[in-house]
Order: structure tokens, then sequence, then C-alpha cells
């Protein structure tokens, strides 16, 4: 772990320094050339890239993987690791159905006419799930129950494959009890870029979501517009904030747990109340050096003068995971609004949200919080809306149509409103 102490200045000078700190870890990235190739080969090109970055020593010949062996992947699992799956997937769809908008409101205007508002489910919607380094079923889980809570029919999954071709066992078995409709063995750029335009084994969908490196959010970003996404989601963070009560054994676990995900995850520990950062610190070299999958994060220490500058310190960071332990730091709970996710007390580790407390884990990275929330139905719904006049609302609006139209030097639009009231 590399610890950086902050001195205390402003909250929004820490907050900046700990943002631009995180942003230099993660490697700059230029993912055009890559849209090309899957525009102009399709999917020779994923196939040529896939060999290239993922399936190193057997090669692939097709990036569609079958159904039967996304059954059997399912049908082999170790019955602890199956029920573990199914609670995740029971308690995410009772979160995700719990958030659906379901039906339409009518609002009755005063000049007579009626606008109908409701949401409707995108048609198609796919799941990014990371492989390479490590495979997340938890983020097959994540997207398609919430896509098929939103009422989405059609929901397919990208997932790299690993060095032998084969996407990892038991991400196709995740994808399998969620009822995935179709599994591609691709990652990175290339997989997002096909999602979003289309290859010959490739429909194209209307949201992706999911979280990933940085090829990926890159390439999400890219195709923003031409497609929904969720929100930029990768690499994971962490903000542990505590008192002086509060046991530093657990706290660092979760800092160590976060630390797994991968070097560029940004860990921060914000004491308050006159807590102590030292015996934390030590608890996490401790941890660290006795689990090899714990990486060398960046850890920014930080101690807060008031719980007034903490939390503006994490309004302005707008942490992904944010844990409140101790009375001082719980006491925050109420009021912060950036953060993806919030773990309040000292039996709400990150590690629940991250598989089976129903919440989501695809979560909005990098200070994005302040703009996006976590993922749910709503990113796989659209807004509709109905307009219904009679002649006498039509008269009754018109005048302002008309005043409006002249203003912004566009008369026709008057004309098209008064040939429908000819009172």
């Amino acid at each position: 772990m590399r610890p950086v102490r902050v001195e205390w200045t402003s909250a929004r000078q820490v907050a900046e320094e700990v943002l631009a700190a995180s942003l230099d870890e993660a490697p700059s990235v230029e993912v055009e050339p890559i849209r090309r190739a899957v525009e102009q080969r399709g999917d020779a090109a994923l196939i040529e890239l896939t060999n290239r970055f993922d399936a190193t020593d057997t090669g692939i010949r097709s990036v569609v993987v079958q159904g039967v062996e996304v059954e059997a992947a399912a049908d082999s699992l170790e019955s602890g690791l199956k029920e573990a799956i199914l609670l995740a997937i029971e308690n995410v769809r009772a979160v995700a159905e719990a958030q659906v908008n379901v039906g339409e409101k009518t609002v009755e205007m005063p000049q007579g006419h009626t606008v109908i508002v409701g949401e409707v489910p995108v048609g198609a919607a796919a799941i990014y799930a990371p492989g390479g380094r490590k495979s997340y079923p938890s983020s097959v889980v994540m997207g398609a129950v919430t896509a098929r809570a939103a009422g989405v029919e059609r929901v397919a999954l990208a997932s790299p494959p690993g060095p032998d071709g084969r996407v990892d066992p038991v991400t196709l078995a995740a994808a399998s009890l969620c009822g995935v409709d179709e599994v591609y063995a691709v990652g990175g750029a290339q997989a997002i870029y096909a999602l979003a335009l289309g290859t010959e084994s490739i429909q194209p969908v209307d949201v992706i979501v999911g979280p990933g490196n940085t090829w990926v959010q890159e390439a999400k970003k890219d195709v923003f517009g031409e497609v929904g996404i969720d929100s930029p989601a990768g690499p994971s963070d962490i903000t542990v904030v505590f008192g002086p009560e509060a046991d530093v054994e657990p706290l660092a676990l979760d800092l160590c747990a976060q630390a797994e995900h991968g070097v560029e995850s940004p860990l921060t520990a914000i004491a308050v109340g006159g807590a102590d950062l030292g015996p934390l610190i030590e608890e996490v070299d401790r941890i660290a050096a006795g689990q090899s999958t714990v990486n060398d994060c960046l850890l920014f220490l930080v101690e807060a003068p008031s719980n007034r500058d903490c939390l503006e310190l994490i309004q302005l960071t707008a942490p992904e995971h944010l844990e409140l332990v101790g009375a001082e730091a719980e006491s925050l709970a109420p009021e912060v609004t950036t953060a993806g996710c919030v773990f309040v007390g000292p039996f709400s580790a990150t590690a629940f949200g991250d598989y089976v407390a129903g919440s989501n884990h695809v979560l909005p990275t990098g200070g994005a919080g302040r703009t996006f929330g976590p993922l749910s139905p709503s990113a796989f719904r659209r807004s509709t809306s109905r307009v219904i006049l009679d002649e006498g609302s039509a008269s009754d609006l018109a005048g302002a149509v008309e005043a409006l139209s002249e203003a912004e030097g566009l008369p026709v639009h008057g004309l098209s409103a008064r040939a429908r009231a000819p009172r």
C-alpha cells in the first residue's frame, strides 16, 4: 500500500489533490482505432483483438458463446456457490423492482387538454462483465437482474474470455441463472463498439451498462448518444470515515478488499473527532502483507477538522463506496448526496453491497457521483409522453404559441397552432 498523508487546507483543496492523484493512476488510452476496426471489419476485428489480448493460448473462431455451454456451466456449479448467486439475484431483484415506476399518470391541464406521462423499457440492453485478471459473475447479476426488472426483453452479455478462449464458467452460470439471452466472448473497447454498432454476430443494443477498465470506460463515453450508458464505472474506489470508537481492523479489511480490484483503485481514510490514523495504517500494512491479492494502491490519509469539513470533502469527492463508522461519522449519512452507495455502521461492510445486500454495485466512480447514481431500472427505461388537445384547449393555447414563435423567429410554428384553433 502507498500511504499519502494529505494536509488539511480546505475541503476543496484536499478534494482536488485526491481526485488529481487518482486520475494520474489511470492509464491514458486511445480507443478510436478500435472503433474503426470494429466498424470496418466487424467479427474479424473482434476475433483478432480477442486473440491478441485475451484468448492468447488457444484463440477463438467466434465470439458467440453457445447456449448449451451457458446452461452446462450453471448445472456444474457447486451447491454453495449456486445458492449464493441465487440469493444475490433474489435480493437485487427485490430492490430493483421497488424502483420501477409502473404505469402511466394522466395530467389534466387547466386549458382542458391532457398530457399522459409514463415509462417504457428499452428493447435491448447489454451487460459488460469484466474479465482478465479476475471474473465478476456478480456484475452479471447486478446488470441482468436490473434490466429484467425494468422490463427489457433482450439482454446480452459480453465478457472477455481467458487465455483458453472460454468465458469464466461461473460468469456463464450467472448468465444462465439470470436468464441472459445472448453471451459473447469479447471484452475491452471492442466489446462496447460491437454492442453499440453491431457486427455479423452481434445485433446492436439500446443501452450498455457495467464496470470496466479505462478502455471500456473510454469506449462507453464515445458511444454515449448512439446508445445509452449507465455511468463512468471504473476504476473502483472507497472512502472510510471513522471516529475514535471505531474498531480499525474490519475497516482495514474493507480498504484492503477494495485494493483487490486493481492497483489503480484509490483508497481514502478520513479520521473525525480526533480519531488516530496510525492504528488503521498498521492494520492495513499487516493485512496487505499477508494477502497476495491486495494491490499496491494509493491510500490517502486525511484528518478532518470537523464533521462539517468532512461532509464538504465527501460531497466534493463523491466516493463510489462510502463507509461511515462511529457516532460522529454515522451522523453524516442523511446529508450525503453524492456518494455512489453509503454503508452506515460497523456491520455494513462494502463487501455486502458488492454481492448480496440487494443494492447495486455498478456505481459512479472518479467523482461522477455528483451527476450519476447507482445502476437502477431507470438506466433501462425511457420516459414517454402523449399530448391530447381538443378544439377548446387548442384555441386557448394558440395565442401563446404565436407570441413565443414570433419571439424566436419561427412564425410557422404559430400558424401551425392557429390552424387548429379557428376561434
